[in-house]
Order: structure tokens, then C-alpha cells, then sequence
């Protein structure tokens, strides 16, 4: 196994490991998964394909750290990978917060329409399971999700191609993983257009918090807990609501797709280019 891992670090071209981690560790954490099926007969294929992520993760999470000491030549992989703040930065508690404020004025913008244009009624009933969900969804597929993209395929695609193409590789990627493609043209172009923006928007949030991965992690986890709080029982929608305002899926859409979504995206884009630009000058 460490023999197999070192011909995997030492691989060339250097794109043959990064392309091959994710499924050698997925199919890895479904290997491991497997013997549940015969101790506990009653589990359910989704869930053991849910074991079997989790353990996937863990895994990435264990050999993160030899990973970016050897492949990017890092003494320090938490604070290289965004999870340790530099000193002079904002700590990652206040660049989380910020992020979790920014989640939700996202779905303040999507939440208001609904309800004074008739397609929403305001419920504030959540269960503590739902709570429980909420929080699980933002923060932890929120960090797992921003380790991954964020942090470490940022920072192979940065090694292998440079910066600026790294930038939008990441979310070229990001937005490709987590679309749809069973729901029309117009809908996925939504869905690859919102989620685009959103993987732009978290990259230039990390540039602006001084390398701390921890706002992504509030923004993009505020966004997926905050969303299914919502849907959860915060906000009842009406089966009516147009597509443009609460993005496509149906009963599981994404307000990301929609022109509400994109539209707030892009112009939090701007802004957050602008400041960029400013912090830049001398």
C-alpha cells in the first residue's frame, strides 16, 4: 500500500495522479463499505454507498497532508491547503461568519420574491432532525467540498497549468460535477452558468481572505444547509413558482440555475473583483 501511494506521488506527467486520486480513493472507500452488506444485511444500497463516501473522504482527508508536502513541496499543508490562517490574515472563525452572512443574503434575494409574489408562504417550523441535516449539509459537505475544490484541485491544477487557468478550471470542474444533465438545454446551460459563477465566486473569496479556505466553507455551506432549511420547513413553496426565480430540478431545484441565482452571483463577482483589484494597487 505505502509502495503504491509512492508510485503515485513520484507518477509522470504529474496530471496522471491528479486525474487518478479521486476514483482510486472512491472505489477504495466502496471496498471498505462492502463488508457491512454481510454484517448488517439490512442496510440499503444508498446507504452503504453513503458509508462507503464517507470513508472515501476520510481517507482523502489522512493523505492530504503527504500529498502536498511532497507534490507542492509544502512544510506547512493545513495552512498551504487554507485551513490554518497566516499570520496578519482574518482568523478562519471571522472569514466562516462572513461567509455564512454572505449565504444568506443569497437566499434573502431568492426567499423574498417568493413570498410577496405569492409562491412562498414564511413556515419557521424546522424539526431538530432538520436542524441536525442543516447543519451536517453546511458544514460538512461545505469543508468537504471546499477542501476539494478549493484546496486540493486548485492547487494540483495550479502546479500543473499555472494560475489564471487554474482559476477557471476549478470551476469549469465544479460546475460540471454538480449539474444535471437530464433536464433540457436551457436548464443545464442555467445550471453549468450558476455553479460556474459560484466556483469563480469561492475562488476569488479565498484570494480575498488571504488564502483562509474558511469563507468558502461559509458561503458555499451556508448556501446548501441554508437552501434545504428552507425547503425543510422554513419556507413552504408553492409547486407554481417559476423556474427563473428558484432555478431548475422540480422538486429538487436549484436556485443557483436561476436568473435570480445567476444574476446575484454575477454581480457579487464584480464586487469581489473590484475589491481585489484594489487590495492589489499599492
Amino acid at each position: 500500500m505505502v509502495k503504491t501511494w509512492r508510485r503515485l506521488l513520484q507518477a509522470r506527467p504529474r496530471w496522471i495522479a491528479t486525474l487518478l486520486l479521486i476514483p482510486l480513493l472512491y472505489g477504495l472507500g466502496w471496498l471498505l463499505a462492502q463488508p457491512l452488506a454481510q454484517v448488517l444485511p439490512e442496510t440499503s444500497a444508498a446507504r452503504l454507498s453513503l458509508i462507503g463516501t464517507i470513508e472515501s473522504l476520510l481517507l482523502f482527508i489522512l493523505l492530504l497532508p503527504s500529498w502536498v508536502r511532497q507534490r507542492w513541496n509544502s512544510r506547512h499543508p493545513w495552512l498551504t491547503l487554507g485551513l490554518r490562517s497566516r499570520r496578519g490574515e482574518p482568523s478562519g472563525a471571522v472569514c466562516l461568519a462572513y461567509g455564512l452572512l454572505r449565504s444568506v443574503g443569497l437566499l434573502v434575494l431568492i426567499s423574498v420574491p417568493l413570498i410577496f409574489g405569492s409562491w412562498g408562504r414564511w413556515l419557521g417550523e424546522l424539526t431538530s432532525g432538520d436542524v441536525l441535516n442543516a447543519l451536517l449539509l453546511c458544514f460538512g459537505v461545505g469543508l468537504a467540498e471546499e477542501l476539494l475544490f478549493r484546496g486540493w484541485l486548485w492547487g494540483e491544477l495550479n502546479e500543473i497549468a499555472g494560475s489564471r487557468i487554474a482559476v477557471i478550471g476549478q470551476a469549469v470542474i465544479f460546475s460540471l460535477v454538480h449539474t444535471r444533465f437530464d433536464q433540457g438545454v436551457l436548464p443545464m446551460i442555467g445550471l453549468l452558468t450558476g455553479l460556474m459563477l459560484l466556483g469563480l465566486v469561492l475562488a476569488v473569496q479565498r484570494r480575498l481572505d488571504g488564502g483562509s479556505l474558511w469563507g468558502c466553507v461559509g458561503l458555499h455551506g451556508g448556501l446548501v444547509g441554508g437552501w434545504f432549511a428552507l425547503r425543510a420547513g422554513l419556507l413552504q413553496i408553492s409547486p407554481s413558482a417559476p423556474e427563473w426565480l428558484i432555478g431548475p430540478g422540480g422538486l429538487h431545484a436549484n436556485p443557483l440555475g436561476g436568473v435570480v441565482g445567476i444574476t446575484a452571483l454575477s454581480l457579487l463577482l464584480v464586487g469581489q473583483l473590484t475589491a481585489l483589484a484594489k487590495a492589489a494597487r499599492p
